[in-house]
């Protein structure tokens, strides 16, 4: 009987664990059948045929057909925005992407500050994590762009080494994978000005190096007298409808030292410089 409920009681710790380890492993079991539910009724509009809900209502349907093309392809998208996530952890981070509510955020990736990555979107398809902003003449920046979390407060916190190491491996694979210009590595401030901040106090130059983004060169000439600083922000991708902001924002990613909404005399040089870049 001894024997009995020994072996009956590590049978029940061993059950209870191998329970316990089955629950860890399924906590996200509610959120990924959502994700599989949303993923099969896109995959069920693409691949009816006629497009359902893409007539053309003003126009008689006996002069309008279907032929399908076969030279087609799904979305490549062609930015990436950084972002901060001003939380305290990636837990609270991916907790904050999975509640379904009036802003619905998300985000492709979140590099923790212990350098592990979380993918939470495929990257064909489209996140809710640029909001309202423009780049150039792209004003909807979720359906062409690739969103990154990095998981940091906003508060004066260093981005850790580890994050850093595994962000230029996340942003290689991206560029080589989708041949995203090096230019078109930006941060949220850049494409919101006076709305988003971040990612904030971010070593962009350190990612230039890299090749992901443009830098100025250590050795800068004056501009011409008749430079015109809100043609060159235009210029590099800034909306200037809010020229104050835009030159904030521009100041968020390429001085940090000093981001007021006015340009100095060194401001304008970095600007001239990078604004040639750009051209």
């Amino acid at each position: 009987m001894v024997y009995l409920y020994k072996f009956t009681k590590i049978g029940l710790v061993i059950g209870s664990l191998f329970l316990f380890g089955a629950c860890s492993m399924n906590k996200y079991a509610a959120t990924e059948k959502i994700y599989k539910d949303k993923a099969k009724s896109f995959s069920e509009i693409i691949k009816t045929v006629p497009p359902p809900a893409q007539k053309i209502d003003g126009l008689d349907p006996t002069i309008q057909s279907w032929v399908g093309s076969i030279n087609f392809g799904i979305r490549k998208p062609n930015f990436v925005i950084i972002h901060h996530t001003a939380q305290n952890s990636t837990q609270q981070t991916i907790n904050t992407f999975l509640v379904k509510g009036k802003s619905e955020v998300s985000s492709h990736y979140i590099v923790g500050k212990d350098g592990v990555v979380v993918q939470m979107v495929n990257d064909y398809l489209r996140a809710n994590h640029a909001g309202i902003g423009k780049w150039g003449n792209t004003s909807d920046l979720n359906s062409s762009s690739i969103g990154i979390e990095l998981d940091n407060n906003g508060i004066n916190q260093p981005f850790t080494d580890a994050q850093i190491k595994s962000l230029v491996a996340l942003l290689d694979a991206l560029k080589k994978r989708y041949n995203i210009p090096t230019a078109n590595f930006i941060g949220h401030s850049d494409i919101a000005p006076g709305r988003k901040n971040d990612p904030k106090n971010f070593p962009w130059k350190v990612l230039a190096k890299q090749g992901f983004g443009l830098w100025y060169d250590d050795i800068l000439n004056l501009p011409p007298e008749d430079f015109n600083a809100e043609l060159a922000l235009r210029v590099i991708g800034y909306n200037t409808s809010n020229l104050p902001a835009a030159i904030e924002a521009f100041k968020i990613h390429f001085v940090q030292t000093d981001i007021t909404q006015v340009l100095t005399p060194a401001d304008r040089l970095i600007l001239f410089n990078l604004y040639k870049k750009y051209m």
